[in-house]
């Protein structure tokens, strides 16, 4: 086998680099695989195994951190990228968010700050491409573990699927590479490549995934993916390609939309989450149930859907594609806690806090329904009789009365006015402190929760944030999930309803998620067609997968940044905060072009100076 050469196209830069991880033991304690021939690797099952699972050390830093695609959306508010530019090196994948010029986390403008993730993903497709030819030439020499060996390329191909998936919901046309790239000649000249045909190419890998993986693996192999992993993901392709085909995606000028592929797409989808649902015997997290709640101000105990974002529920099998992170010492721990967490959780930073819409979002869980906003102050913040006043008001922001009643995702998620939280402090837990917004550290003799100004909406939140000391910020090892079942009950009803209307199959499952927060069914009225029971499911997305990633990606293909901000050349809309003062401004008197280039992404011009057989998107033109 040809070594690899150092490679000159930024497409695979540190790409190729074996990490170590304790969630993989020593499978990964061995020269890197990209600099031996054949003669020194790739002879064994064994040797296969280290492979892939290498492969899954490097994709899942371009994964790890989606939550910061939520600031693209309208609830969640990431900080400036100055802020989070100290997060890493290429090594573990920090670079890969970050930089003046790779990651932009606002509402608006980031279409063009993307040139690391793009280079990145390609190096994850490298890194799956380099398992699936060197376990496919092992074929012939080890008859014996076939099985086996077809298994780990399915592996593989699902990762390419999933990472070109990322691809073209970013950038449309991409080119496609299925090679193992060894020098800057192998890619100079390759076109993108026409979606359609990417998106074939996708499920073609999902297809042969399908039929080579296993149905189950054992509690140590929960990374690695299943056949019901396969499905969801080809379901989850399926329902991207039939919102395109319905919705238009004019910023890609090379792509017309189709009602009857949307149509047939719409049903595919359907049919993979289907099975993925009744035929692997999945389940949600402890059942599903809502679990218990503390009262208000209370924290001792939180409901389940708090829970099932701590890495002690690693081992529920909600998490159907997940990414294993080692934990302390592995050096690929999650960073969760320092941009989630406050200054009082192990000196975290809130780089991710909720903006205010997210609270008025959690309905009663008395009918079901949306409770009336909740009342602001005035801009009059210092006058402090009326700020005290504002308190002990009916449904005012900073009452903690107004709080109650509402679905339990709400304080298994975001903390208000008189919530508390675990203070933790060198590894060790010291005890339960108040937040309030405006109120930091030591206060008339109490500790309040220092956020460290990293929330400028009057909430911070609770979820991903360990409640347990004995890791630091950077050493989680929690199983961040990039589908799990609960997305895709959501998925088969956003699907099923595109393609047949309400159901009450699909209803019945949006019900099940309504049911971890303690929430009634929902009423006739909220299905009565489908454009009311769409709107019941965007609604369950919000509260259900707030911080995992899904928003910003969701408003795209359905074409609602508009429905959000207000249209091209308004006044835009300011975010606020419990005060009720004005924040932050975001499409104020922008062009449409400011909104096309939030619907695609720029291609490189590092790459369009290199190959100049890329074409660049329309919007940049």
């Amino acid at each position: 086998m040809k070594k690899i050469n150092k490679l000159l196209v930024s497409f695979f830069a540190g790409s190729l680099l074996l990490s170590t991880s304790a969630c993989v033991k020593n499978l990964l304690d061995q020269p890197a695989t990209t600099e031996l021939d054949n003669n020194s690797y790739w002879q064994t099952e064994a040797d296969a195994v280290g492979g892939a699972m290498a492969m899954y050390n490097n994709i899942k830093n371009v994964f790890h951190k989606d939550y910061f695609f939520d600031g693209h959306g309208d609830y969640v508010r990431v900080r400036a990228v100055s802020s989070i530019s100290s997060l890493g090196t290429p090594s573990n994948g920090g670079a890969y968010w970050t930089g003046s010029t790779n990651g932009h986390y606002y509402p608006e403008g980031y279409g063009s700050a993307y040139d690391n993730m793009f280079r990145f993903l390609y190096g994850g497709v490298n890194r799956a491409n380099y398992v699936i030819d060197n376990v496919t030439n092992m074929l012939p020499r080890l008859p014996a573990s076939t099985e086996n060996l077809e298994g780990i390329i399915g592996e593989a191909r699902l990762m390419r699927a999933l990472v070109y998936f990322r691809l073209i919901t970013m950038w449309g046309d991409v080119p496609y590479i299925d090679k193992i790239v060894v020098s800057n000649d192998d890619v100079i000249s390759i076109p993108r490549t026409p979606i359609e045909e990417v998106k074939n190419r996708i499920l073609a890998d999902l297809d042969y995934a399908f039929e080579k993986l296993p149905a189950t693996r054992t509690p140590d192999q929960k990374e690695r993916v299943t056949k019901a992993a396969a499905l969801a993901l080809r379901g989850k392709v399926n329902l991207y390609w039939g919102s395109w085909n319905k919705n238009g995606w004019p910023e890609l000028d090379t792509f017309t939309p189709d009602a009857a592929k949307a149509d047939q797409a719409f049903r595919d989808a359907t049919e993979d989450f289907r099975k993925v649902i009744n035929d692997y015997g999945l389940t949600l997290f402890r059942g599903g149930a809502p679990g218990e709640i503390d009262d208000l101000g209370k924290a001792e105990t939180l409901p389940n859907y708090f829970h099932l974002f701590m890495p002690t529920s690693n081992a529920s099998n909600e998490t159907i594609i997940g990414f294993t992170h080692g934990g302390p010492g592995s050096g690929v721990s999650d960073k969760l806690m320092r941009d989630i967490g406050p200054r009082e959780t192990e000196s975290s930073e809130v780089n991710v806090s909720p903006l205010y819409w997210l609270a008025d979002r959690y309905q009663s869980t008395t009918t079901g329904d949306f409770l009336p906003p909740m009342e602001q102050l005035s801009d009059r913040t210092q006058d402090a009789k009326y700020a005290a006043d504002a308190a002990t008001r009916p449904n005012s922001t900073l009452n903690p009365q107004t709080y109650l009643g509402r679905d339990y995702r709400m304080k298994s998620t975001i903390l208000w006015n008189g919530e508390v939280i675990q203070r933790l402090a060198g590894l060790q837990a010291e005890g339960l402190i108040p937040y309030h917004h405006g109120v930091q550290g030591v206060n008339n003799g109490v500790r309040y929760i220092d956020y460290n100004s990293g929330t400028n909406s009057g909430y911070l939140f609770r979820k991903f944030v360990r409640n347990y000391a004995g890791q630091g910020r950077e050493e989680g090892n929690m199983t961040w999930p990039v589908i799990r079942l609960a997305d895709v009950y959501l998925m088969f009803a956003e699907a099923s309803n595109e393609a047949f209307g309400p159901t009450p199959e699909a209803v019945s499952l949006v019900d099940k998620v309504r049911a971890r927060g303690n929430l009634p069914g929902l009423k006739p009225e909220k299905y009565a067609n489908s454009d009311l029971f769409f709107d019941a499911i965007e609604q369950e997305r919000i509260v259900e997968l707030v911080l995992e990633g899904h928003r910003a990606f969701d408003i795209r293909r359905w074409r609602k940044i508009e429905d959000i901000w207000g249209p091209p050349n308004g006044p835009g809309k300011f975010t606020t905060n419990t005060w009720g003062n004005n924040v932050t401004a975001y499409f104020q008197n922008k062009s449409e072009r400011a909104y096309q280039q939030c619907y695609i992404f720029k291609i490189p011009q590092s790459e369009m100076d290199r190959n100049p057989n890329l074409r660049q998107n329309a919007p940049y033109l």
